[in-house]
């Protein structure tokens, strides 16, 4: 008997079903059956199911006669089922890299519950996938086994059948059935949540939701359209009223379904263009006959609506809708003219300000889009705060960051007018990324760009060539931006050559080495102790820093290491610390005290110097360390997809001296070979690593941030080591 059932009704899916089965087969792990159930899809869908199955045993094709419906072909395959829990994924979805796994060590860490909830990406059409409110909830929820009785917040995951795993016994048990359309699919996702003695939740993202592009004129005719109107919801809700009152066990969960419904058939009222008095009645049907002993509204306007709807008083409601919507236009005129007169004051106060003298003796200060004080321009703010105090320093810092500006740091936040009046009248711009269009450069301002890593991936104008790297990124408006540069900043020979090819610009370029480095060679062994006592590792404990990059076309955390194997492999004496890329909303990581989750930890140099070994991929975090002189591995089981879809500008995995900054692995099981036989340490990876430091660490003396501030806010001519070219690129 297979551990995971995975059924799949198809229907208008032939484009994408392909990658749907594949992303099922290919998963980690196996102990499944597909069961793919098709009644006669007019786009041939049933085809692609026969050459999966004739090709992979554990493939089933269903056929069923036409006009089943989502319903009949989902029943059919759960009846055909032979799985411990059941998993239902429509044809043009996809299951996420590892997600089964993640599912059966859930459920196996939560003593095989009835139920499992576990997450799920949207992607709109054309869009990029996006987390979901429900994978929000997930994380807020204790693990289990859980209720609905004891967690009523469970009802807010979305009520649909692919983001659970249900027990295949209950499913039999309580003879669970779809109903018709997309009211009897939420249906049963309320059935199984009511129904289910212990629900366990996976706070991890499975599924893709890929949204498919709306065609009117391209509708299947012979696809029943039961269980799609507001009116059937009704009904739909009703059905759901029965099943819970025909199982006295559930009857505590009457009033919290009511209610459930009582707020889902408000809300499916302005949708009904047509025959709305007789919505009102059915609703009012409703409340009259399912409405639980003792049920109150809620007082005052919050509950009127609800009260006027489920007494049926059509009229009543139509002239609060009437005099609700006549109140919404009055409040909506005066918003919209508030706005449009906020952004033109705005833009006359900035003219206004531009026209006064320039301070020089200010300077402004951003990183990583205004996400607080980091990074290399921290580093020279530091470091000019002692050589050139008569500089003030302020920061910009969104308004949802300013509580981590640390104390005694002047900041303004974006849109405010002390913005407007320090963007206007400061000499001094320094960011590791663009400053805003909306960001008038005025004569006599300097603006540096210092960056914010070594270029392994293909940066800038380069990105011509990679669509998928582009992301649509506007090219002309790049050369605008960047024309507003007075210097680059260069960590190394390597840097200052990409940066010129995919940056064309008259700026200067300063290769001094990158001043966030600088603590690299000043930090002294009782500060690394104080870091690392602060992350909780114990004193002769080996720690490890993975620090995997951003992959622009995945929108969450992907884990390529099995983190859990490689720290059983390791021992107690290894700690993992992981750190997701900070694109990236967390890593959502397992619970295991040699694993820690160190996202969010304000200082990616600090981690650095806690960590006595690096494993990253491709992130740029490998150059920094190599300043370090530790051990760095390459995990790259990726590499021909990341090359080919990101680009790259050199062979990372060669094995070259001054390519390869050590050894080299594609697996977690080669990854946990090589800290166990000392290849991680080995002399041929020192000897790989100093050829890699002369490459790109040829600055780090823990004075880059001295040699900028002494050549850009000082005016030195001759900044202590580096090189400053006269150019950073030329079109």
């Amino acid at each position: 008997m297979p551990r995971l059932s995975v059924i799949i009704p198809v229907r208008s899916a032939r484009g994408h079903l392909r990658e749907c089965l594949e992303s099922v087969l290919s998963q980690s792990f196996t102990d499944i059956e597909v069961i793919g159930v098709d009644d006669g899809a007019p786009d041939g869908s049933g085809l692609l199911l026969d050459e999966f199955a004739a090709r992979d045993e554990r493939v089933q094709a269903i056929r069923l006669p036409a006009g089943e419906g989502p319903a009949g072909r989902r029943n059919a395959g759960a009846q055909r089922a032979l799985g411990n829990h059941l998993l239902f994924l429509e044809g043009n979805f996809v299951l996420l890299p590892g997600a089964l796994q993640a599912v059966a060590d859930a459920l196996d860490g939560a003593g095989d519950p009835e139920l499992l909830l576990f997450g799920h990406h949207k992607r709109s059409f054309r869009g990029r996938p996006r987390p979901t409110r429900s994978l929000e909830l997930l994380h807020e929820l204790p693990a289990g086994p859980l209720t609905l009785a004891g967690h009523p917040e469970l009802l807010d995951i979305a009520p649909v059948s692919w983001n659970r795993a249900v027990r295949r016994t209950l499913h039999e048990s309580e003879k669970l059935t779809f109903g018709p359309g997309p009211h009897g699919e939420r249906m049963y996702a309320l059935q199984t949540l009511a129904v289910a003695e212990s629900v366990a939740v996976l706070p991890v993202a499975c599924v893709e939701h890929r949204q498919q592009r709306y065609l009117p004129g391209l509708a299947d005719e012979s696809e029943p359209t039961d269980g799609t109107t507001p009116l059937q919801l009704v009904e739909a809700y009703a059905g759901l009223m029965t099943f819970l009152q025909d199982r006295p066990a559930l009857h505590p969960l009457l009033p919290m379904l009511f209610e459930r419904a009582v707020q889902e058939l408000l809300a499916g009222y302005p949708s009904v263009e047509r025959r709305r008095r007789r919505y009102v009645r059915s609703v009012a049907a409703f409340h009259r006959t399912h409405r639980p002993e003792g049920h109150r509204f809620p007082s005052g306007a919050k509950g009127l609506r609800p009260r006027l709807i489920g007494d049926g008083r059509f009229a009543a409601l139509g002239a609060l809708d009437t005099a609700l919507a006549l109140r919404r236009r009055m409040r909506s005129v005066p918003a919209a003219l508030r706005a449009q007169a906020k952004r033109t004051l705005s833009a006359r106060y900035y003219w206004w300000q531009r026209r006064r003298s320039l301070d020089r003796g200010l300077a402004v200060y951003a990183a990583y889009w205004n996400r607080g004080v980091s990074c290399n321009p921290e580093a020279i703010f530091r470091k000019a705060q002692e050589l050139a105090p008569q500089v003030r320093g302020v920061w910009v810092v969104s308004k949802n960051q300013v509580d981590t500006v640390p104390p005694g740091i002047d900041h303004v936040v974006p849109g405010t007018r002390r913005y407007w009046a320090t963007l206007a009248r400061a000499t001094y711009f320094i960011n590791n990324v663009n400053f805003p269009d909306h960001l008038v450069k005025r004569p006599g301002q300097v603006h540096v760009m210092t960056h914010h890593g070594t270029p392994l991936k293909i940066m800038g104008l380069d990105q011509q060539e990679y669509p998928a790297a582009a992301q649509g990124l506007n090219f002309d408006r790049l050369l605008q931006r960047i024309d507003r540069w007075d210097w680059s900043i260069s960590a190394n020979p390597h840097s200052t050559e990409v940066w010129a090819r995919a940056y064309p610009t008259a700026a200067r370029s300063l290769e001094t080495g990158y001043p966030r480095n600088d603590i690299f060679t000043t930090a002294t062994a009782g500060q690394i102790a104080e870091i690392r006592a602060g992350l909780g590792i114990r004193p002769g404990q080996r720690s490890v820093l993975y620090a995997p990059t951003h992959r622009d076309y995945e929108a969450s955390f992907t884990s390529r290491i099995d983190l859990e194997r490689l720290a059983e492999a390791l021992g107690p004496d290894t700690v993992i610390m992981v750190r997701a890329h900070y694109f990236y909303d967390g890593a959502g990581l397992p619970d295991r005290p040699s694993i820690l989750d160190v996202c969010d930890h304000p200082r990616i140099e600090e981690l650095c110097l806690a960590a006595d070994a690096l494993v990253t991929d491709y992130s740029s975090v490998m150059f920094d360390y190599a300043a370090l002189d530790r051990p760095i591995v390459v995990h790259a089981p990726d590499w021909e997809t990341y090359r080919t879809v990101r680009g790259v500008c050199f062979d990372l995995v060669s094995g070259e001296p001054g390519d390869t900054p050590g050894a080299v692995s594609t697996s977690t099981g080669e990854l946990a070979r090589i800290f166990l036989d000392g290849s991680w340490n080995s002399p041929e990876s020192e000897a790989l690593r100093a050829a890699f430091r002369a490459r790109f660490c040829p600055h780090d003396d823990g004075r880059a941030s001295e040699r900028v501030v002494r050549a850009v806010l000082l005016g030195e001519a001759e900044a202590p080591g580096g090189r400053l070219s006269s150019t950073a690129g030329r079109a």
